[in-house]
């Protein structure tokens, strides 16, 4: 297990090594320049070398990687080249409402993939199995955009059950006025989600169905749903486990979009804006750290898979 779990954090960091080298690099590619944002239109050339001498633009791309990275590995992500302030600090505040976003759309995903997938598989070629395949089909096609429109149309301008955009003010300080905020974007993300997985949880317990096991249980006097609950579902969970960590970065893409519609604070808001604005120490920050909780995700999937399948520890 040792040997395993060192194996795999060294991938883990020789993916990260790699991302940190991507996310420079194709930022630099990028036309515009944060120096003659800074300066303005009616800025000098003098003025914008000057401003680029400052920001350290003007070094060859290996120096600024070398300068960038080795602060990283300090703990510095450095500071935005347009405001000054520390990346990491503005990080933290905005994964205040990312991260509980994320969390609730999981939960969301889950409430609607786990259940509708077993019961979809279990009564398949049945009309209400047939009718939850069609309507999963049809939510994992519609845009994040366009529904998340919708839902505030419908639960926030015509019922007023939930703030249609913003988040408090005041933060966490105010629990529920935080949740509230959040529950239609994790709803939007969530459903659409929870659509997609669903289909991998149906498949998967299709499969579980017509294994040996659950049909010897079926021969020993239990139903098939007692079958498939007693010994199908360690394996249907391995399935589960793995596409759950492929949807992060989905949800991670979704939050960006989501939060763009509903003007929350959170990184992808805050992302969108950097981008725009040409922030490259900032955008670089925090493509570095969405790409590293994706990575993160992954190691520990790999390392759920290997504690609760056995074939994975014969193997190793």
């Amino acid at each position: 297990m040792l040997r395993y779990l060192l194996t795999r954090l060294a991938l883990l960091l020789v993916g990260l090594f790699v991302a940190s080298a991507i996310i420079f690099l194709v930022l630099r590619i990028l036309p515009g320049d944060v120096a003659q944002m800074i300066v303005g239109t009616q800025g000098s050339v003098d003025q914008v070398e000057r401003i680029r001498e400052q920001l350290g633009l003007d070094q060859p791309l290996l120096a600024q990687y070398l300068g960038w990275i080795g602060g990283v590995l300090r703990g510095d992500l450095g500071s935005s080249l347009l405001t000054g302030s520390p990346v990491s600090e503005q990080l933290w505040q905005k994964a205040q409402v990312t991260v509980p976003l994320g969390m609730m759309a999981m939960i969301v995903a889950l409430l609607i993939a786990v259940p509708f997938g077993v019961l979809s598989a279990l009564r398949r070629g049945r009309a209400d199995g047939t009718a939850i395949s069609v309507v999963s089909q049809g939510l994992a096609a519609v845009p994040a955009l366009w529904a998340g429109m919708m839902l505030v149309v419908v639960f926030a301008v015509m019922l007023g059950w939930f703030p249609a955009q913003g988040f408090p003010r005041s933060g966490w300080s105010t629990p529920d006025r935080a949740l509230r905020a959040l529950i239609l974007p994790a709803v939007t993300i969530g459903v659409i989600e929870g659509a997609m997985l669903l289909r991998f949880v149906r498949s998967a317990t299709l499969q579980a169905v017509g294994q040996d096991f659950v049909r010897t249980g079926a021969a020993k006097g239990l139903t098939r749903t007692q079958a498939l609950i007693r010994h199908g579902l360690p394996s249907v969970g391995l399935s589960i486990v793995t596409v759950m960590g492929l949807q992060v970065a989905g949800i991670v893409v979704g939050a960006v979009v989501i939060e763009q519609v509903f003007n929350l604070p959170g990184i992808g808001r805050m992302l969108a804006a950097d981008v725009g604005s040409r922030d490259l120490t900032m955008v670089q920050g925090e493509l570095l750290v969405l790409t590293g909780f994706v990575l993160l995700i992954g190691f520990v999937v790999d390392l759920v898979h290997h504690a609760i399948d056995p074939r994975q520890r014969e193997a190793a």
